[in-house]
């Protein structure tokens, strides 16, 4: 009997990370002369390569990841810097924020108070001439799904997000090949979902395999039993 490790199924441990992505944003001065930012902070369907001191490995988000995530309260920094005032929010849809969710992703529309912020007229006016292009996102994972584990670089598929903290406009949307996997600073710094999954792989392996021979052994004494030995 062949045991099948292409997929292992595994609930994270509430598992707080920050994603980014070069993103499609734009500028807009409406007809009340307000300035707001657009742009895709969350992406769908897109592998994204990974590594951390455990290996390499592909990430995605599930199309159906926001489902039931927790979106009622999501503020707009700059460089996940929580410490400064938050450029914009959505405050259950009374906000400066809003949102709508595709087939893409999820999109945010932004209204900055450039006149009296300067943090936000900074921000505006690197966005609109493009020396900002990314946006990433902090949120927690509740399910995900791990295939190829028994491949050199297998995929990890969020499938459910919990809830998403805040979105970022960032300068280095593009993610880089060593610990890119951002956590709390109060997390375990050998904090690794591959290896997490890999031992939960091999565990599961074992059992199996447990399994197998000790039914190995039932069919060998029936035999015994059967021959009148």
């Amino acid at each position: 009997m062949t045991i099948k490790k292409n997929k292992v199924r595994k609930q994270s441990q509430n598992e707080l990370v920050t994603r980014q992505y070069t993103a499609t944003f734009r500028t807009v001065e409406d007809s009340e002369n307000e300035s707001i930012i657009e742009g895709i902070p969350i992406v769908f369907n897109q592998n994204t390569k990974l590594q951390d001191w455990a290996g390499e490995y592909y990430e995605r988000i599930d199309p159906h990841a926001l489902d039931n995530a927790d979106l009622k309260d999501i503020r707009l920094f700059i460089n996940h810097d929580t410490n400064k005032i938050a450029l914009a929010r959505t405050k259950n849809g009374k906000g400066t924020m809003s949102f709508n969710i595709d087939e893409e992703g999820l999109h945010i529309k932004a209204v900055l108070d450039t006149e009296n912020n300067q943090e936000a007229r900074s921000l505006y006016s690197a966005i609109k001439r493009g020396d900002m292009d990314g946006m990433s996102f902090m949120f927690r994972i509740k399910s995900q799904e791990w295939l190829d584990l028994d491949t050199d670089c297998p995929t990890r598929v969020i499938k459910e997000i919990s809830i998403v903290h805040e979105v970022s406009v960032v300068n280095f949307p593009a993610y880089p090949q060593t610990s890119i996997d951002a956590r709390d600073n109060s997390e375990e710094t050998e904090y690794s979902p591959l290896a997490e999954a890999r031992k939960a792989l091999s565990e599961e392996t074992d059992t199996r395999s447990k399994e197998l021979l000790e039914i190995e052994k039932m069919k060998n004494q029936n035999l015994l039993k059967l021959g009148g030995i």
